[in-house]
C-alpha cells in the first residue's frame, strides 16, 4: 500500500491540487481533463501498438478464418497454424489487454483521489512545491458534482467506448458450422468483438451510473475519445471500406 501511495496516489493527487490552483476559474474537471491528455501521451507508444495489433487482426481475419475451417477436427494444429500467423504478421491477439491492465492502477488511484480527495484538502499528502488551496470545489462547468454520479457522464463515456469499439471492429462472415460433425465451435474472435461493441459499453453505463464518481466517468470519457481521435489520426486507412456493426 507504501508503495501504491508513493508511486500513483501521492502524485496524481498533487498533479490534480497543481492544476486546479493554476487552472483559471479553479474547476477541477478541466484539471482532470488535463491529467488524463498528460496520461494519454505517456502511454501513447502502448495505444499507438495497440491500435495498429487491433488493426492487424482485422486484416488476417480470412486467414484466421480459413484455419479454422481447415483444422476443425484438429484442435493442436489449429493452434499452431494461428500462432505462427500470429507470428508471421506480428500481431499480439491478446494486444488490446495492455491498455487496460496498465491503466488499472492509475484508475484505482483516481478512483481514491476523488473519493477521498476533494473537499477539504490533505495537506499531509501535498509535495512541499504544492500550494493548499483549502478546498477543492468538486462541481465541474457549474453543475456536475464530480464526487457523487454523473448519469449524463455515464451515457457519454457509454457511447464514447462504444464507438471505440465499432471503430476497430468490422462485419465479418462467420464460416458455417456442420452439424453433422457434431462440432459447434464458437468463434473466439467473433465473441470477443461482440464483448467490446456491446457488453463493455453495457458495463460501463450499469456502473457509472450506480457507484463510480462522475470524476471516474469524466476521465473513462475523455481517455476513450482520445483514443478514437488517435486512431483516426495514425491508423485510420483511407482505402478501408465502412465499417459496420458485428452479427448479432
Amino acid at each position: 500500500m507504501n508503495i501504491f501511495f508513493t508511486i500513483f496516489y501521492q502524485p496524481l493527487y498533487n498533479l490534480l491540487v497543481f492544476l486546479y490552483d493554476v487552472i483559471p476559474g479553479a474547476d477541477i474537471g478541466f484539471a482532470i481533463i488535463i491529467v488524463t491528455a498528460l496520461i494519454k501521451g505517456l502511454l501513447f507508444p502502448l495505444t499507438f501498438k495497440t491500435l495498429k495489433s487491433q488493426r492487424e487482426m482485422q486484416e488476417i481475419q480470412p486467414k484466421v478464418n480459413a484455419i479454422r475451417e481447415q483444422y476443425k477436427d484438429d484442435k493442436e494444429k489449429q493452434a499452431s497454424e494461428l500462432m505462427a500467423v500470429y507470428k508471421n504478421h506480428n500481431v499480439n491477439p491478446f494486444a488490446s489487454c495492455l491498455p487496460l491492465i496498465v491503466q488499472l492502477p492509475i484508475f484505482i488511484a483516481l478512483f481514491r483521489v476523488l473519493r477521498a480527495g476533494l473537499g477539504a484538502v490533505d495537506a499531509g499528502t501535498l509535495y512541499g512545491f504544492v500550494a493548499n488551496p483549502g478546498t477543492i470545489n468538486a462541481v465541474f462547468l457549474g453543475f456536475i458534482d464530480l464526487a457523487q454520479v454523473s448519469i449524463p457522464l455515464a451515457i457519454l463515456a457509454a457511447i464514447a467506448q462504444y464507438f471505440q469499439a465499432k471503430m476497430t471492429v468490422r462485419q465479418r462472415p462467420v464460416p458455417a458450422m456442420r452439424k453433422e460433425s457434431g462440432a459447434m465451435d464458437e468463434d473466439m474472435t467473433a465473441t470477443m468483438n461482440r464483448m467490446m461493441l456491446y457488453i463493455m459499453p453495457a458495463m460501463t453505463l450499469i456502473i457509472g451510473t450506480t457507484s463510480l464518481p462522475g470524476g471516474i466517468m469524466l476521465y473513462w470519457l475523455v481517455t476513450t475519445v482520445l483514443t478514437i481521435m488517435l486512431y483516426h489520426i495514425f491508423l485510420k486507412d483511407k482505402k478501408d471500406v465502412k465499417e459496420s456493426t458485428v452479427q448479432e
